[in-house]
């Protein structure tokens, strides 16, 4: 035997209604509900309704148990349409659908086969993440003492400074300097006359280290960047 109950004129559209309405066609009575109890949709709450009414002819008028009941079919068929409009631009007024819809749901003795209702995805399992390896932190550079051009690294240093600071130094003697193995303000700060001497036959200057000022200019720019 197959119950039918109907709801006319529902004020949403037939699309968001279909959408509904298919979820719950050949689950139990009770799966159904459930599913529509926690749908947040208008459509879903006036489907439930119609659903309700139609368990309850069943009990009440036809002896029915509502246990052995599913949902056999429930569609969603448009109504007409309220039609109303909107100011738009240079006085002209546009169109706005307000659409209905006719519901229908039906529901039968369990001889139909019953769908599952929809269980939820299991959240993926988080693969166990691979352990950190420890980075090692790169060993310091040291410099070593040259009789000649006094404190040198071999390599540079991470605290490397921007000798180009110091006036007279452009990107090019940088550089050059940088390969000699100068790469701090204190290394120029520490230069003897005979390391000047030494510096201004490599660097093909005469005079310019001390007519410049350079260790004057390294020992200020030191302060400035390490406060001492």
């Amino acid at each position: 035997m197959e119950i039918k109950s109907t709801t006319r004129y529902a004020r949403f559209s037939p699309k968001k209604g279909r959408d509904v309405a298919r979820e719950i066609v050949g689950l139990t009575v009770s799966d159904a509900i459930d599913t529509l109890t926690y749908t947040p949709k208008k459509a879903a709450f006036l489907l439930n309704k119609t659903l309700k009414t139609a368990v309850a002819d069943a009990e009440n008028n036809f002896d029915l148990d509502a246990e052995n009941l599913i949902v056999k079919e429930a569609s969603v068929t448009a109504g007409p349409a309220f039609r109303r409009f909107k100011p738009r631009a240079k006085g002209s007024a546009a169109a706005i659908k307000k659409r209905t819809s006719h519901i229908s749901v039906t529901i039968a003795e369990g001889d139909v086969a019953v769908k599952e209702a929809p269980k939820k995805k299991a959240a993926p399992k988080k693969e166990a993440a691979a352990p950190k390896k420890e980075s090692k932190a790169a060993p310091a550079v040291a410099a070593v003492t040259d009789e000649k051009l006094g404190a040198i690294y071999k390599s540079a240093p991470a605290d490397a400074d921007d000798l180009k600071k110091i006036s007279g130094v452009g990107p090019v003697l940088e550089k050059k300097l940088n390969e000699i193995g100068i790469y701090k303000y204190e290394q120029v700060e520490g230069w003897s006359a005979e390391n000047i001497a030494e510096f201004d036959d490599l660097l093909s200057f005469k005079g310019r280290i001390d007519r410049e000022n350079w260790i004057d200019q390294a020992k200020q720019l030191k302060e400035e960047k390490y406060g001492n």
